[in-house]
């Protein structure tokens, strides 16, 4: 019988009524595209990303949040570090209005609102023609990497807010590291994607 406590408290734990199983916050980057846009290179971004409870509440009571996602072409130099030649930058601001219920994004000066946070969620992981700055010309059949990551930006965040959640998983929020190789000129779509499994 002494066993009964441990059994008990493993049943609340995996239950889903249990508050020890709220759904934790992640983001997640399922696939991304490097493609040509007209003259310039550009970027499809889809993500998966999931608030948690202490995030979202800190939104409903009127906390704006600040996700970046930052996507890199990179040159690997044996004799040094690698070297960064284009980058694409993109913040977006994540706001509850209280007055009209609704949320709503603001992303390269343009808003948007969404009656659920669900939605604003799914149009945040979904981002299309990111516009990708080359800093010096990239040339074709050279190799080079691809890097991306997204997180929440807790550096925007006001000072006590950050003192008070800076060390706290729920606002630890940020993606894996992605990188794979790509080439130029683009062949075809397929040879510059990443499918994140």
């Amino acid at each position: 019988m002494r066993f009964f406590p441990v059994i008990l408290l493993a049943i609340l734990l995996c239950s889903p009524f249990s508050s020890f199983a709220e759904e934790q916050g992640h983001i997640e980057i399922k696939s991304c595209q490097l493609k040509q846009c007209d003259e310039n290179l550009c970027i499809d971004i889809e993500s998966d990303i999931v608030l948690g409870e202490p995030v979202k509440q800190a939104l409903k009571n009127g906390v704006d949040l600040y996700f970046v996602a930052r996507f890199l072409i990179m040159q690997p130099r044996w004799y040094w570090f690698d070297e960064e030649v284009a980058r694409a930058k993109d913040r977006v601001e994540l706001s509850y209005q209280a007055l009209t219920r609704q949320y709503r994004l603001i992303q390269q000066g343009q808003s948007q609102n969404f009656p659920t946070l669900k939605a604003a969620l799914q149009a945040l992981g979904n981002q299309q023609d990111l516009p990708i700055r080359e800093h010096t010309p990239l040339l074709p059949d050279t190799s080079y990497t691809a890097v991306l990551r997204i997180w929440l930006d807790v550096s925007r965040l006001s000072k006590p807010f950050q003192m008070e959640w800076l060390d706290t998983k729920d606002w630890s929020l940020s993606s894996k590291r992605k990188t794979w190789p790509i080439t130029f000129p683009l062949v075809s779509e397929a040879h510059n994607e990443l499918n994140c499994p």
